[in-house]
């Protein structure tokens, strides 16, 4: 549920926005990213959100379905432009963004009132955003949606910290605060964890979203999950369960899809009831061969891609399963 909209990445690595002459579209926005990255990985997934309605909506929908994502809760909101954003490459680890959001992006125009919470309910996995939170009405219906899974397992709030979004960021963290007590899986990265909850050494910012985190059903325990970028991801679990991993080598093209392809092998594993470590292995390397790939969504991995990387010991495949 959230964030969807154009990617332009440009053709030319190491070359400002300012000098790039050709770019590439594709389908972009982190909550559609993760849902096209578990459809990859065999599962059936659904994305809420909106779209102007204009060409690059009906890019956007076509997209999805042909990914293998149901497009059905993605609508039109007439009054406001689908968004763009601008990506430069400078790897390994300087991958700027230029975002297009204004005068508002159509997917914060999501209306509690029109949610589908008979399906929200039903799924077996709700991955939910921190950038929902930014504004209203998307604010309330994030809330809204987390509240009708109350009891069911595998509720994620990806804190996906994105500041320029906030009209006012220092008040973030009370939002944050109240959509943690209704989800039982945390995930966000060094600075996202300080933002949700004070902390950020990864120790510490576990157990502090632990703490915040409601329980799930008879089966599910709270699951916070610290990405640690290049010195791997950690993870800690309500019943003391602990695993950190660390990262598959890669040499990097475009970084930012990594978090989502490591998202949708996240919920792949929590669903396939993989021990902890041998998720986070998965989802890592996911993450991994993504970032050694200039697309998001089309560069999502199959599950016999990670475990090609896993045993090459590389993110970095072979050109014939490299496309992109």
């Amino acid at each position: 549920m959230g964030r969807l909209g154009v990617d332009l990445y440009p053709l030319q690595s190491g070359v400002g926005l300012d000098r790039v002459e050709t770019f590439r579209r594709f389908l972009g926005g982190s909550p559609a990213n993760v849902a096209v990255a578990a459809a990859r990985l065999g599962r059936r997934t659904a994305l809420i959100s909106r779209t102007g309605a204009d060409p690059f909506g009906g890019y956007l929908r076509r997209e999805l379905k042909e990914f293998g994502v149901d497009a059905r809760w993605v609508t039109e909101v007439p009054a406001h432009p689908t968004p763009v954003t601008f990506c430069a490459l400078f790897p390994p680890d300087d991958f700027p963004l230029t975002f297009y959001r204004r005068p508002k992006a159509p997917d914060l125009e999501i209306h509690p009132r029109e949610l589908d919470l008979d399906a929200i309910r039903a799924a077996r996995v709700l991955w939910t955003t921190g950038t929902g939170l930014s504004e209203e009405p998307s604010r309330t219906a994030t809330l809204t949606a987390l509240r009708a899974r109350a009891g069911r397992p595998h509720t994620v709030l990806d804190l996906d910290w994105r500041p320029a979004f906030w009209p006012d960021p220092a008040t973030a963290r009370p939002h944050y605060t109240e959509a943690l007590r209704h989800a039982t899986v945390a995930v966000g990265n060094a600075e996202e964890c300080e933002v949700a909850t004070g902390e950020r050494a990864p120790e510490a910012a576990a157990r502090a979203l632990l703490g915040l985190l409601a329980p799930g059903d008879a089966g599910t325990v709270p699951l916070a999950v610290v990405k640690r970028g290049p010195e791997g991801v950690l993870a800690l679990a309500a019943d003391g369960r602990r695993a950190e991993v660390p990262p598959l080598p890669v040499e990097v093209v475009n970084g930012l899809g990594a978090g989502d392809a490591f998202g949708g092998a996240l919920v792949d594993g929590l669903l396939a009831g993989l021990p902890l470590a041998d998720t986070l292995r998965r989802a890592g390397a996911a993450g991994s061969i993504v970032a050694g790939r200039l697309a998001c969504a089309p560069a999502m991995p199959t599950a016999a891609e990670i475990d090609r990387a896993l045993a090459a010991g590389s993110g970095t495949l072979p050109t014939e399963d490299d496309p992109w």
